[in-house]
């Protein structure tokens, strides 16, 4: 799925100059599962704290504390924003899974502030020991690894059904575009995305198409532009012109 769907990052803000974000690719062999390798930390100790505007994209995330080794943890956003207090001085990197293809216990997903050491079944920690240390090239082998010790577990497996969405998500207009892009029935699309996804076929929805409307014109995915601002800010908090000047996307 890898060039199907390139979620934007979260936003952080113009002016936050001390905060520093980037991703890498996954290798070839992983790129059907993993979005992208990512790193968040401050170059100093920033004055105040900083908040990090999370924003709904479908996939999930597993988060490495560096600072913390024993601080890690799975997340995800469902259909609105979250607003993270990381801080005054953080140092995060994770792994970016495509849409539909956690499988791991969803008991263990958090959609809010990781702050605590991690006491699931993965081992999240031991991980985070080997990260920390190494430059960026270095920890995306660790985490590579790691990724196909969850394939081996089957916590993370391709979705089909997520891959034909997203193939043809610029065709999708409503749930039933969906069930004929997926070809199933609406009461199958439902039953088996939720299952997979944990998602309804309307969030779902919902979701993509504020993602891709960073991408393209929001008119390809939006009756009009009422439409569009109310979903936009219904899901972000901002209107897209205030989004976009406050953030860095």
């Amino acid at each position: 799925m890898q060039g199907l769907y390139s979620p934007i990052r979260d936003g952080i803000a113009r002016d936050a100059r001390l905060v520093h974000y980037r991703e890498m690719k996954p290798p070839e062999s992983l790129s059907h599962l993993v979005h992208c390798y990512w790193e968040l930390k401050t170059e100093s100790r920033l004055e105040q704290d900083f908040e990090l505007h999370a924003v709904p994209d479908a996939c999930v995330n597993i988060l490495f504390n560096e600072l913390e080794p024993e601080v890690a943890g799975v997340t995800a956003l469902r259909t609105t924003f979250e607003v993270l207090n990381l801080g005054r001085e953080f140092h995060y990197v994770g792994i970016q899974f495509l849409p539909g293809v956690w499988r791991g216990n969803r008991q263990e997903i958090f959609d809010s502030y990781v702050g605590e050491a991690y006491r699931g079944s993965l081992p999240l920690i031991e991980v985070n020991r080997k990260l920390i240390g190494l430059d960026f090239r270095a920890r995306e082998r660790v985490m590579s690894r790691f990724v196909e010790e969850l394939v081996s577990l089957d916590c993370v497996v391709p979705n089909p059904l997520t891959e034909k969405i997203l193939r043809n998500i610029q065709d999708i207009q409503d749930v039933r575009n969906m069930a004929e892009a997926a070809g199933l029935s609406p009461r199958q699309l439902q039953r088996t995305l939720k299952r997979t996804t944990n998602f309804t076929p309307h969030d779902l929805l919902k979701v993509l198409r504020l993602q891709q409307s960073f991408k393209r014109h929001y008119l390809d995915f939006y009756s009009d532009q009422a439409h569009y601002i109310h979903s936009f800010r219904k899901i972000t908090g901002y209107t897209p012109e205030k989004f976009k000047k406050k953030f860095d996307v």
